[in-house]
């Protein structure tokens, strides 16, 4: 980038400017007037960097030569391999990693958090309280938690491209591709005993077969309370200085019921992380948008991200005006915060990201540069030098429909009940109009009072069925526009409050009352009652089917063409940048770093005293509430020691749990969140401000040794296996319990 250091300050100060003028209300998103763009400087000179498309490298293919030149490391076959093999997909939304030769599998808290009632005991909470289990036998199954260990893999790009190709059109294409990852999954899954999928790398360029182990016998071990292993809560979330507990541990079961034995693992620093030293995460990052063409990414910002900001964000305002209007519940609405505000925090910064000019100039260098290498090879020219123009013009057809296609989906967990009970209004209309003999069976004469009886469901929270329907209202206003006569209808064109009475007063549906009173009166009066939800359903269900229904075939020829642009990328650039996330294994590099926030500097680590100094200064309120057992630690607890730390690693959803090790692969600490400029890199990474936070090697001990005391746990891991002593306990047990059964039977006899 040709930028002085005076202009590029200069920028950034603009830059911050912007986003704190005009990223934080959360109805700007939809507000296009409200966007000012920087104008002083030339879009023309800035310039794509190294790694603007990221460092999530795939292990077959580990920048084993960067990584020497880089940090003076020989990242050997045999150093790879062991880390691959150390490190797990936990169950289908986490990441995870062996750190003891008996299966002891470290991940976050906020992987488990949400499961915790599979191995609750009746009058336990969890959540409160946590789960520490003092000996191996008071470790507990999880019901339904798996853990996946990568030990296969294998290129099997030409099989897969070679049947593409070989399609006459680009329906055959398509079919042709399935039907050979197919047959190569049934073949490889037959010959291993593996759980096999074929992953599809660079949109195509590239094709690899992952053959995974599953361990399906994984018990809880340690698990922090929520309070703290999710401290901070929903404003915390994506921030940095930031004080975490966000681990928890559990253990890996052989098929006969023994701690499972795995050579690979990692050990335990107790250390952590030193500054110089090359960092490097393993985990299984979800997705990333980074090789999109230019195209595709204005159509998102347009309409994928900002309509899911907009409505996320709405919907957050309303749980917080919960809170406060039935503080009783608040534990409840806050708890949904801390989910909701998550998908909130990502989908309006990565909207913002995609509003900031300079981000699009730089995306738009890349593809320049990209377009150029293509044009500069007459046969790449030839084959692929028309994807660019062809994915504009598939995305200009998109954009003519989007509007609608974004206000008549009814999806999400913005939407409000009331649309699924008008729909199931309508059905049974459609129902009542036909002959007895035709209806299904639920709508006979003899099961429908039944089935009429179940149309309004037993349990409904009107309040939070109110606030939807206010977020609905407002975005489909919104799209449409107020005299758009679906509006006019379905709000009198109204928005706010005034919106929600109106709908509310001309509903027919409101109440179980209301529902059975309206299905008595037959077909007629249902489907033309006037009510607005079963208005707007009658007005735009056809019409939604309709257009995607020609979406359809326009996506289907943007897959095609995406996949050869996949084979042009691959061909040009070849593994010198990495595939966009796929939830599939990678390994990243990066170094601790501080970075400018808030107009001052972030360390490189926090400490505890830190986290008391937030406890104190919000008064102890939720979400910077401690436990009672944080409150008053032990005398031996240190608060002086690392508790969080960042770094220039390149994380995602989906890395959450990853295993941060150094180059002698030791745990220095578990990845659990970045800050919030990393949500940038869902479209680039840019090293200069995206940070990953992790939980220090150092913190996870002391906590377990001198707060939650959980000696076993921690010696396990500063020994790298579980320690004779608690082995000789369980066995002693078991002695115990072998000889009172002797004694009994003898004293009976």
């Amino acid at each position: 980038m040709i930028f002085s250091k005076n202009s590029l300050r200069k920028f950034i100060a603009v830059a911050v400017t912007f986003f704190v003028a005009y990223g934080c209300a959360s109805n700007s998103i939809l507000e296009k007037d409200t966007i000012k763009y920087p104008n002083h400087f030339n879009y023309d000179t800035v310039s794509a960097k190294r790694f603007d498309t990221g460092k999530m490298w795939t292990f077959e293919h580990a920048p084993v030569n960067y990584f020497k030149e880089t940090y003076n490391f020989d990242a050997t076959e045999d150093w790879l391999r062991d880390v691959q093999m150390s490190s797990l997909k936990f169950a289908n939304w986490c990441s995870a990693s062996f750190v003891s030769e008996d299966g002891l599998i470290m991940t976050n808290h906020h992987c488990v958090d949400f499961i915790l009632n599979r191995f609750e005991n009746e009058g336990e909470n969890l959540k409160t309280d946590g789960f520490y289990a003092p000996t191996l036998q008071d470790e507990r199954k999880v019901k339904n938690l798996f853990v996946d260990q990568l030990v296969l893999i294998e290129d099997v790009t030409d099989d897969v491209i070679n049947a593409f190709n070989s399609g006459v059109n680009d329906k055959e294409k398509e079919s042709n591709k399935k039907n050979k990852i197919r047959e190569i999954t049934d073949k490889y899954s037959e010959e291993t005993g593996l759980i096999c999928r074929v992953t599809e790398l660079y949109n195509g360029g590239k094709f690899s077969l992952y053959g995974y182990k599953r361990y399906d016998d994984i018990r809880a071990v340690y698990v922090n309370e929520s309070d703290i292993g999710l401290w901070g809560g929903d404003p915390d979330n994506f921030t940095y200085p930031r004080y975490n507990a966000d681990f928890a541990f559990m253990r890996a079961y052989d098929e006969n019921g023994q701690p499972l034995k795995t050579d690979n693992f990692f050990k335990f620093s107790s250390e952590g992380a030193k500054e110089g030293e090359p960092i490097f995460v393993v985990g299984n990052p979800g997705s990333t948008s980074r090789l999109l063409t230019v195209a595709q990414l204005e159509y998102d910002r347009d309409f994928t991200y900002r309509s899911a900001a907009y409505k996320l964000e709405k919907y957050m305002d309303a749980l917080y005006e919960l809170v406060n209007e039935i503080p009783e519940r608040a534990d409840e609405f806050n708890e949904t915060i801390v989910s909701v505000g998550n998908s909130a925090k990502v989908y309006g910064s990565t909207y913002r990201a995609l509003v900031d000019p300079y981000i699009l100039a730089r995306k738009k260098d890349f593809e320049k540069n990209f377009k150029s290498k293509v044009n500069a090879d007459p046969q790449l020219k030839e084959k692929f030098g028309h994807i660019w123009q062809s994915i504009e013009n598939t995305r200009t057809e998109l954009r003519d429909m989007a509007p609608e296609r974004y206000a008549y989906r009814l999806t999400g967990r913005t939407n409000t009940t009331y649309f699924t009970i008008a729909q199931s209004m309508i059905d049974l209309a459609e129902e009542l109009q036909l002959p007895e003999e035709k209806r299904s069976n639920t709508y006979k004469s003899e099961n429908l009072d039944s089935t009429i009886s179940k149309i309004f469901p037993a349990k409904f929270d009107y309040p939070v069925e109110y606030k939807k329907i206010r977020v609905e209202a407002d975005f489909v206003t919104e799209m449409l526009g107020s005299s758009n006569p679906i509006i006019k209808k379905f709000t009198n064109g109204l928005t706010g409050e005034a919106a929600l009475n109106y709908i509310k007063l001309n509903s027919k549906i409101l109440t179980p009352e209301a529902v059975t009173d309206l299905a008595k009166q037959g077909p007629n009066a249902i489907l033309n009652s006037g009510d607005p939800f079963i208005e707007f359903i009658l007005n735009t269900d056809k019409k939604l089917l309709e257009l995607d229904a020609k979406a359809g075939e326009i996506e289907e020829t943007e897959n095609i063409l995406s996949e050869m642009l996949g084979q042009a990328m691959y061909a040009v650039f070849g593994t010198t940048i990495p595939p966009d996330a796929t939830f599939t294994l990678r390994i990243n590099d990066g170094v601790l770093k501080p970075f400018n926030y808030n107009g001052t500097i972030a360390p490189i680590n926090t400490t505890f005293y830190g986290m008391y100094d937030r406890f104190y200064s919000n008064k102890g309120k939720f979400p910077w509430n401690l436990p009672d057992r944080w409150q008053h630690p032990g005398a031996d607890f240190d608060m002086s020691t690392p508790f969080n730390f960042v770094s220039t690693n390149d994380i995602t959803g989906g890395s959450s749990g990853s295993a941060v090790i150094n180059k002698n692969a030791e745990i220095i600490g578990i990845a659990f969140d970045g800050n919030i400029e990393s949500i940038t890199g869902n479209i680039v990474y840019l090293p200069e401000i995206n940070r990953m936070v992790s939980v220090a090697s150092q913190a996870i001990l002391e906590i377990m040794d001198d707060v939650t005391s959980a000696q076993r746990i921690s010696s396990e891991l500063k020994l790298g296996k579980i320690p004779d002593e608690y082995r000789i306990i369980v066995k002693a047990d078991e002695d115990d319990k072998t000889n009172n059964n002797s004694k009994t039977e003898n004293e009976e006899e």
